[in-house]
Parts: C-alpha cells; sequence; structure tokens
C-alpha cells in the first residue's frame, strides 16, 4: 500500500542501499579499536543497579551479572556515530557529483534522524550521570527523563499531525481509519513505548542489538517496497552499524549499548514505523521488546497489587529465563529466533494486509 503523506522521491537503487550498509558497518568496525580504547582509558563503565525500579535488591540480576561491573558503556554513540558519519559521506559524495543524491533528505530522513540523535544525547546524559554520579540510583531520575521524552515525542506528534497531515492509522486487513486528534496521543505513546522497551530489552549480551537488526531490517525491505528508497536506505545504514557493534557485544560483551543506543535506536524504531504507516505491524517486527515491556509492567502491578507477590522470578523475562538455568547466550539466541519468525509474519501481514 503506498504511503500517504511521505514523500516518495528521490529514488535510490538497491545497490547503493547495500553499498550505504556497508559502509556503515566498515565505520563501525574500523572506529571500534579505537573508540573500546577510549571508554577503558576514560572509565566508562557500567555500574549495576542496585536496587529495582520499586525499590527491592535485584538478587537474580546481581547473581548473574555482577562479573560485568565495570564493563565500558555508552556504546551507542558508535552506532549512531556510525550512521552519522555515514549519511554525511553520502551528502558529500552527492555535492561532488558522485551520486546523484545523498541520505539526508528531508522527506524521508531528517524526522528519524532527530528522533536518533536527541534521544541519544538524552540517553548519553543518563549514562555519564549513573557512571560519574556517586549515589545517584539509574542515572537521571525517573520524572525528568520521561518528561523529556514526553516532549520531545509530543514535538514530533505535532509536526506530523500539523505539518504532514497524519491523522489515520492503517489497520492490516482492513483499511484506513481516521482517528483525527487522537494520532498525537498514539504518535507519543507509541515513540515513548518503543524507546522504553527497547531499553528494557537491553539487558543480556548481544540480545537488543540482535532483535534491532532485525527490526530495522524489516522495515527497511517494507520501506523499500513501497518507494520509500531513502528511509530504506537509512534502515539498512542503521543495520550495517548495528552489526558492526554486535560483532563486540556478543557474549562476553567488548562494551555495552546503554541509554544512548537503547533509547536512540527505539525512539527511530517507532518513527519509522509511523512514517510508513505501519504502527499495527510493529509489535509482530518487535514482538520481543513488546514481551520484554509486558512483563515488566505484569511483574510490578502482580506485587502492587497481589502484596509483593511475583509472576515471574525475575522480570524483565530474559532474566526470568537466566533464572531457569538457561545460560546467557541461549536466552538470547532463543529470543532472537522468536524475534527473527515475528519479524517475518510482521513483513508478511505489512504486505498483503
Amino acid at each position: 500500500m503506498p504511503v500517504a503523506f511521505t514523500p516518495v522521491r528521490p529514488e535510490i537503487s538497491l545497490m547503493a542501499i547495500l553499498v550505504y550498509a556497508v559502509v556503515a558497518f566498515v565505520m563501525g568496525v574500523s572506529l571500534t579499536p579505537w573508540y573500546a580504547s577510549f571508554l577503558r582509558r576514560h572509565r566508562i563503565g557500567k555500574q549495576l543497579r542496585k536496587e529495582t525500579v520499586d525499590g527491592f535488591v535485584p538478587a537474580v540480576f546481581t547473581k548473574f551479572h555482577q562479573g560485568k561491573e565495570g564493563t565500558p558503556t555508552m556504546g551507542g554513540v558508535l552506532i549512531w556515530g556510525s550512521i552519522l558519519l555515514t549519511i554525511f559521506l553520502s551528502r558529500a559524495l552527492s555535492y561532488f557529483g558522485f551520486v546523484e543524491n545523498s541520505l539526508l533528505q528531508r522527506g524521508q530522513v531528517y524526522l528519524p534522524l532527530f528522533m536518533l540523535i536527541s534521544f541519544g544525547l538524552l540517553g548519553a546524559l543518563d549514562d555519564y550521570l549513573n557512571i560519574r554520579c556517586i549515589g545517584r540510583k539509574r542515572g537521571l531520575n525517573w520524572l525528568p527523563k520521561m518528561l523529556t521524552l514526553l516532549l520531545l515525542s509530543t514535538a514530533g506528534a505535532l509536526w506530523f499531525y500539523l505539518k504532514l497531515n497524519y491523522n489515520s492509522i492503517d489497520v492490516p486487513f482492513y483499511g484506513l481509519v481516521t482517528v483525527g486528534w487522537w494520532y498525537i496521543p498514539i504518535f507519543i505513546f507509541i515513540i515513548v513505548g518503543t524507546a522504553n522497551a527497547v531499553n528494557v530489552t537491553d539487558g543480556l549480551d548481544g540480545l537488543a542489538g540482535g532483535l534491532l537488526i532485525l527490526a530495522f531490517g524489516s522495515f527497511a525491505i517494507l520501506a523499500y517496497l513501497q518507494g520509500l528508497f531513502v528511509l530504506s536506505a537509512f534502515c539498512a545504514v542503521t543495520v550495517g552499524s548495528l552489526v558492526a557493534f554486535l560483532w563486540n557485544n556478543v557474549p562476553p560483551a567488548l562494551f555495552f549499548m546503554g541509554d544512548t543506543g537503547s533509547l536512540a535506536l527505539g525512539g527511530a524504531l517507532g518513527v519509522i514505523a509511523l512514517m510508513i504507516d505501519h504502527v499495527l505491524v510493529l509489535p509482530l517486527i518487535g514482538f520481543i521488546f513488546v514481551m520484554e515491556m509486558l512483563s515488566v509492567i505484569i511483574q510490578l502491578t502482580s506485587k502492587r497489587l497481589r502484596g509483593g507477590k511475583k509472576v515471574f522470578i525475575a522480570a524483565p523475562i530474559h532474566h526470568h529465563f537466566e533464572a531457569l538455568q538457561w545460560g546467557e547466550s541461549k536466552v538470547t539466541m532463543r529470543l532472537w529466533i522468536i524475534g527473527g519468525f515475528f519479524a517475518f509474519l510482521g513483513i508478511i501481514v505489512g504486505l498483503v494486509g
């Protein structure tokens, strides 16, 4: 189904899209030794949380992850840094006439790039405070962090609704449903929810990175088949950067993504789903992200309403599987398998529905 509001032009060939993805991968791999050394030299290491959101000691988490204390974090800077460098390289190639069109296009790239960088900077601040500020539990206090996410998401929602005239949601196998001004809170919910869901999922070596590759790869396919070639290229470049990161994030991780990566990529993923009008396909393509977030909500609700009784041994659900003695690598790979299966279903629904 063609997208009604996102500009389709200009065109970029499939070969060019694949080349840009490879360039992003090469940049990420090339910069990794220097960046990893920078993180170690400045002692930008992960500080493990000492208590859960509701004030309890995270016994399961501490048992399986205490050896990761001090592992370099903020690897997300390398991811969106590689994306930015690739986009600016394409702009330079276009400026000097080597290619006809660059990836820095207002109609298809400015919006996801805005979410990527703004959420990434917020996450970087959170990571930095978590590392440097002694006595702080989780970096930024939850209230200013959430208010900033809501403010940035609201800005995006108003731009979509007032400037681009987005006011409907595509329901698979049914069609467009006009929601009017309700599009604004729906937009905010999707962006903030996706960013936080990816953030919650980023708890095992390689887990979030692998699932994000599946998600952005799926949207690259859907965007390309809808004629949104620049947006497809942006997704492909993100995949290339993520693959370079994942190369050094599989167990045992050389460094972690951090909030600067998970919030940035989650926000960008949500806005891309909205741009190509596949917001109801997003729960399939990001199925594990949804399950991880739901497990936290269910756990907290159960503990509050049932006098501290838990549904899971630990939440998010990947820690529950760890507590069942699956082992970190097995949990990661099994969730990758499930995520890949549902991403495949999401592509099918996006194409047929």
